[in-house]
């Protein structure tokens, strides 16, 4: 029993260490892949994989301020988890038929990179331990540029390189802020919702969000 505890403590540090090292890889390194392309992958085997890497200077500023504005408007002020949301979303959530999330983008991250799309307590654990090592070492525009460049935009999209050329044919660092609001606008199923043409709903959702930008006017770095 005594050699069981000693092997057990060993994996959970292993594994405590080789987590922190892949946190600091991903500070630099560009991500190659995430979880979740493999999973489409496998799930739907004719399905091209879409995915260039570009660094946040090549990414509109339209872009990255749609996806705040839609996604997480308080993105700069939190420490990767808006608890105001959280309290907002489990009041609201109490009357609705169907159960609205409150994660932040630096969850979202957390959950690309490192995790898995299940929803269980074990997951959504690990996706906790994840945010909190992120933000401790990650600067908010690494945290913005790894997201942009990793999340699910279309069937096969992934990143924002890959859905600027799928949705509009042309680089991301040239979107409108029309194209950016259309993009950001079907983050909610983008398997499922059309960038470009859009469909009512989303020309709806995209008109919101460019009034949401309108009033952020634009992104602040501080670290």
């Amino acid at each position: 029993m005594k050699k069981f505890f000693k092997f057990l403590l060993k994996l959970l540090l292993g594994l405590f260490l080789f987590s922190i090292l892949m946190v600091v890889v991903y500070k630099w390194v560009p991500l190659p892949f995430t979880p979740l392309m493999a999973i489409r992958y496998f799930e739907n085997p004719g399905e091209e994989i879409r995915h260039d890497w570009v660094p946040m200077e090549k990414i509109s500023p339209n872009l990255q301020l749609a996806v705040v504005a839609s996604e997480d408007q308080n993105f700069l002020n939190h420490g990767g988890f808006d608890y105001k949301a959280i309290k907002k979303v489990i009041e609201e959530n109490k009357t609705r038929r169907r159960a609205r999330g409150a994660s932040t983008i630096s969850q979202q991250t957390a959950k690309n990179v490192f995790l898995w799309p299940e929803s269980s307590w074990f997951r959504k654990g690990l996706e906790v331990y994840f945010t909190f090592c992120i933000e401790l070492l990650w600067s908010k525009e690494r945290i913005l540029e790894v997201y942009l460049n990793s999340i699910e935009m279309g069937r096969g999209v992934y990143g924002a390189e890959a859905a600027s050329e799928f949705w509009f044919g042309k680089s991301a660092q040239n979107l409108s802020a029309s194209e950016a609001a259309a993009i950001a606008a079907v983050l909610p199923n983008p398997r499922q919702y059309n960038a470009n043409p859009a469909s009512s709903f989303i020309q709806q959702r995209k008109g919101w969000i460019q009034r949401q930008m309108q009033n952020i006017g634009s992104l602040n770095f501080r670290n």
